[in-house]
Formats: structure tokens, C-alpha cells, sequence
């Protein structure tokens, strides 16, 4: 059976040698001190570990079963569940007016990893609320919030959003879902939802559904789009749950992965809803959960590859398989372990520097979205949203590819079930799907985001690589190594963009033939920001006199590894780019 490992201390390191958290002017950040961080990521990880791991491979095998037109949750969930609401963890960065901790979203980031990759499927129960929650905390009113949100912080009362249709996914202006005004001033909402994540289950009592429909006589398309709060219970005004409303499970489906989360077609058969936000502006309410998951889903992504590099390194140690070409290494035994050969090597390298460089990546962007919420900082908020399509698909795409890599390192062990390994592989492949597929997010960097505010956020972005390198122009430790490749790999990403500017205007299929390999580039770029940025930070700490010296010197291999190896990518995908759309385009539709 696999294992997990909290990487506690290298979570550490991100939030207070790289990011330096208890030193910002944030507020909520005073508190973060590195003794007060490892007491919450201690805990954390212990709960990642002893519980949530072990129920990852009971859930793939038993999956969840519809009984009644109720759906029941994997054996030991519900008590891992209940032991996670009472420990306080769902309602971490929840607002302590409705019973939260109040803690930062960069903490929450932090914890979160440990939870996904210990048990991705069991955790989406969790983070699905914290979605909806956000929705309604943004958009409700003081009513909604009152009656809602206590609830939902503690867990008791879960969250979802129902967006997907048999006959729309991205393109939401197609669906039928209908919302009949009341008298009451509540909606009569009707139609079928699939796909709908943690739709139906038995982890808690009442589920608020966050539901996309069409109010009669509204707009034609996206612009008629308004979102309602569904419960699957009454609630009464004073809190209470009351009748059951018009919601039922149509069936479970059966999936590739996370078969311990229950996704469920849903049917609202005049179910009562409430309006969130104004009608005809869904969209709006509903993308504050979508970018909220989205940052989620990039961290699935993280987590996945994590957990698997881990068993991979396990097995590459304790697998005997051939001798080192440079002589035996283990010259008492029948063969040496599998560590030895050099493309074993290569591919725990490409997994080690692809998963600290998404860790430190998925913190940064925590850290912006804190500025920009409790700072109201628009420059964090504006960058945020620019890199938000890049973290979720650059880091999808990457992790799920990790997972394969460490599926190969077992051979054909991998293949085997009972080894664990073809779980992750699973479990990660949907992250590149849902919450907006990868390709949509590609669209949506290059289509939108790219030229939001005039090019002001993507300039930014530049700038700050241009001013990490000059300001460290005179280190010769980084030089090299780090500040050279992350300088060329810059330049990459600003000809793609140029290009873009330049192609794009005269034909707007250039610029969209070539969006997954941007999304590819910028997230190089990104990593390599991050891995220049450690190296520094990992230099300093060693000049200083750290007891751990093979800590940071691991640190500083792994980074350099990334920028030899890795990093050049960004050449690849310019050279892709800069091909434009004739031969993508090439061929007439019944040519495929």
C-alpha cells in the first residue's frame, strides 16, 4: 500500500525563507510566526497522515453507493469527516464573524497540499463548501450569510455549484435550467445538472447547492445566466432544517478517478431557490467560486505528484533491478537498486524540481490573493488573475504527467492496482479537465487575460523578473546557474507575447493555435522565478550558518537541475508559437 509523508518542512521553508510571511505587511500576518506555522502544519500533516492517507486507497476501491436516494460515502469517511469539522480544520480561513479561524489563505494553501495529496477525493468534499462559501460571503446578503455561512464553516452543511448540462459544458449560455419567480420572492428552479462533485452524500446533513439557471424572460445566452442557493433541506428563518426541497440524485457516475467522491446527476424538480448576487449576473457570483477552485485544482495537481514522486523514491530504493554501469553498488546483493541508473535519476529530478517549484508557486499566488483581500491591493489581484489560468493548467498538465513518471519508475508494478501507483495517475488526470479544461484556460490566458488593463498585469510580471535579476546581478552563486536561463527563458515568453501582439491582431487563430504552449511557457517561467528565488534564499541561509547544510545544498541541486533541464522547454514552445495557425488549421473538418 502507498505511503505519505507531510512535507512539513519544506512547506516551512517556502512560507518563512522564501516568502518571509511573519515579516510582510499583511494583515492577519503578524501572527504567522515559524513556531505558530509548524504548530498548525504539525497537526496538519499528522491528520494528512495517519488518517486521510489511509482512507485514499479505501475510497478508490469501494467508491460511493446510491441507496434510497441517498448516496453513502467509503467506509471510515464519515468519521474521518467528523473528526476533520471538529478539529476545526473546515473552517480554517473562514470569517470568525460566522465561526472561522480567520486564518490567511496562504495557510490554508499550506494545509490544503497535505490534504490533497493524501486524499484528493475526500478532501473535495470540504473544498467545494469553502467555494460555495465564498460565493455566498461575496455576493449574499446579510441574510443569506447569516442564515448559511455558520453552518458551512463548521461543516455541518456542505456546499457544491451546478454548472454542467448534458448539452453545455464552457459554453453555459446553451443550458435549459429554469428559475421561475415566486411570490415570496424565491424561485422555482428546474432542470438536471451532471457532473456535479460531492453532489449528494452522507458527511453531513443538508447540502446548499450554488445553482447557474435561467430566470424566464430574461437575456438569450450568458448574459440571462443568474445563480441560486438550492438547499437540499428547507431552512427555516431561524435556522432550523426544515422540509426536503425539490433536489434528487439522478444516479452516481462511475469515473477514471476519485472514486470516493460522490459525482452525481442532479435534479431539480421545482426545487425552491434563492437569488445570490443580481439576476442575469450568475456569471459574476459564480466565477468568485470557479476562481477560487481553480487555484484549488492546480493544487490537486501539486498534491498528486507529490504524494506519487514520494512512493516513487521509495521504490526506486528498495527495488533491486541491474547494476550501475559504473560499477556495482551494491556488491553483496543480487543487483543494485534502481537509483543507480541514470534515467531513473532523471525522472525523480523531473518530478523533485517540478513539485517544490509548484509548491513555491502555489504560495506565492496565496500570498497575492491575501494582499489583494485583505490589503485591497489591486496590482496582487490583477497578477493573480493573469497567472490564475497558469496554475491551474500549467500544473495540471505537469503533475499529471509526474504521476506517470512515477508510475514508469515501478515498471510494470505500476500497472498493478495493488501497488497504488495507477490511483494517482487517476485521481490527477481529472484536474486537468474540470473547473474549466486546460484548453479553455490556455483560451483564457491568451484571449483575455493577457491584454487585461491594456497589458498592464503580464508587463508586470516581466518587470519582475527583470528586476529579481538585476538585483542579484552581482551574486555569482545564482549567475549562472540561475539568473542566465531564468533571463533567456523571460525573453521567451515576451517574443510569444510580441508575437501574439503582433500576429494575433491580423489573424486571431496565430495567437490561439499557439495558447497551450504559452500556458506551458509562462508556467516554465513562473518555475523557474521560483527556483531562482530559492536558490537565493538558499544561499543566504547557508552563508548565515543553517545547521541543516544538506537541506539547502539538496535545495540548490534540485533548483539547478531545473533550470539545465527543464527550464529550456520555453525555446520549444516560441518555436511552436512563432508557426502561427497555417498548419493547424490546414485541413478541412471532414479531412480529421
Amino acid at each position: 500500500m502507498p505511503t505519505y509523508t507531510a512535507p512539513t518542512k519544506d512547506l516551512a521553508f517556502v512560507l518563512h525563507d522564501l516568502l518571509k510571511i511573519d515579516q510582510l505587511d499583511v494583515p492577519g500576518y503578524d501572527e504567522l510566526e515559524p513556531d505558530f506555522t509548524s504548530a498548525i502544519l504539525t497537526e496538519a500533516g499528522k491528520l494528512a497522515t495517519e488518517v486521510l492517507a489511509p482512507l485514499n486507497v479505501v475510497g478508490d476501491k469501494e467508491g460511493c453507493h446510491l441507496e434510497n436516494g441517498v448516496v453513502y460515502t467509503p467506509t471510515g469517511f464519515k468519521a474521518a469527516f467528523d473528526q476533520m469539522r471538529e478539529a476545526g480544520w473546515t473552517g480554517l480561513g473562514c470569517d470568525p464573524e460566522h465561526g472561522g479561524q480567520g486564518m490567511p489563505y496562504v495557510i490554508g494553501t499550506a494545509v490544503g497540499e497535505m490534504f490533497n495529496a493524501s486524499n484528493q477525493a475526500f478532501v473535495m468534499y470540504q473544498g467545494l463548501t469553502m467555494g460555495a462559501y465564498a460565493s455566498i460571503a461575496a455576493h449574499g446578503s446579510d441574510a443569506q450569510k447569516a442564515k448559511f455561512l455558520p453552518k458551512m464553516t463548521t461543516c455541518e452543511w456542505t456546499g457544491t455549484m451546478n454548472l454542467t448540462e448534458p448539452q453545455c459544458g464552457t459554453d453555459l449560455g446553451l443550458m435549459r435550467t429554469k428559475a421561475i419567480p415566486q411570490d415570496d420572492g424565491s424561485y422555482k428552479i428546474t432542470g438536471q445538472k451532471i457532473f456535479i462533485s460531492a453532489g449528494d452524500h452522507d458527511l453531513s446533513y443538508n447540502i446548499i447547492h450554488l445553482v447557474l439557471a435561467k430566470i424566464a424572460g430574461g437575456p438569450d445566452g450568458i448574459k440571462g445566466v443568474s445563480l441560486f442557493i438550492v438547499p437540499k433541506f428547507m431552512v427555516d428563518d431561524d435556522g432550523s432544517v426544515g422540509a426536503s426541497n425539490g433536489v434528487s440524485v439522478g444516479s452516481i457516475e462511475e469515473k477514471m478517478g476519485i472514486h470516493g467522491n460522490s459525482t452525481c446527476v442532479m435534479n431539480f424538480d421545482g426545487a425552491t431557490g434563492y437569488l445570490l448576487g443580481e439576476k442575469h449576473k450568475g456569471m459574476r457570483a459564480m466565477f468568485t467560486m470557479m476562481n477560487h477552485a481553480r487555484l484549488g485544482v492546480g493544487l490537486q495537481g501539486l498534491g498528486q505528484a507529490e504524494v506519487a514522486y514520494q512512493n516513487a523514491v521509495i521504490y526506486a530504493n528498495e527495488r533491486l533491478q541491474g547494476r550501475a554501469v559504473t560499477g556495482a553498488q551494491n556488491p553483496d546483493g543480487p543487483a543494485d537498486p534502481l537509483i543507480v541508473h541514470p534515467d531513473i535519476r532523471r525522472s525523480l529530478m523531473d518530478q523533485k524540481s517540478f513539485v517544490e517549484g509548484a509548491r513555491a508557486f502555489t504560495l506565492w499566488a496565496a500570498l497575492m490573493l491575501d494582499q489583494s483581500d485583505r490589503k485591497q491591493d489591486g496590482d496582487a489581484h490583477g497578477l493573480l488573475s493573469l497567472l490564475t489560468p497558469v496554475i491551474k493548467g500549467f500544473l495540471t498538465d505537469q503533475g499529471y504527467d509526474m504521476t506517470v513518471q512515477a508510475q514508469q519508475v515501478f515498471g510494470g508494478h505500476g500497472y498493478i492496482e495493488e501497488q497504488g501507483m495507477s490511483q494517482f495517475t487517476r485521481d490527477a488526470r481529472i484536474a486537468m479537465i474540470y473547473e474549466g479544461a486546460n484548453g479553455v484556460q490556455a483560451l483564457d490566458l491568451v484571449g483575455r487575460k493577457l491584454a487585461s488593463d491594456g497589458g498592464k498585469h503580464v508587463m508586470a510580471f516581466f518587470d519582475l523578473v527583470k528586476s529579481f535579476i538585476k538585483d542579484n546581478a552581482d551574486n555569482e552563486t545564482l549567475k549562472v546557474d540561475f539568473l542566465d536561463p531564468l533571463k533567456s527563458a523571460s525573453k521567451d515568453l515576451q517574443a510569444a507575447a510580441m508575437y501574439f501582439m503582433q500576429a494575433g491582431m491580423k489573424n486571431p487563430n496565430a495567437a490561439l493555435s499557439g495558447s497551450n504552449d504559452f500556458m506551458h511557457l509562462f508556467g516554465h517561467v513562473c518555475l523557474g522565478l521560483m527556483w531562482a528565488q530559492m536558490a537565493k534564499a538558499s544561499t543566504e541561509a547557508l552563508a548565515s550558518g543553517a545547521s541543516d547544510v544538506t537541506f539547502y545544498e539538496t535545495k540548490l541541486a534540485t533548483g539547478r537541475y531545473y533550470m539545465a533541464r527543464r527550464l529550456p522547454a520555453t525555446k520549444m514552445h516560441l518555436a511552436r508559437i512563432e508557426t502561427g495557425a497555417d498548419t493547424v488549421m490546414a485541413l478541412a473538418a471532414e479531412n480529421f
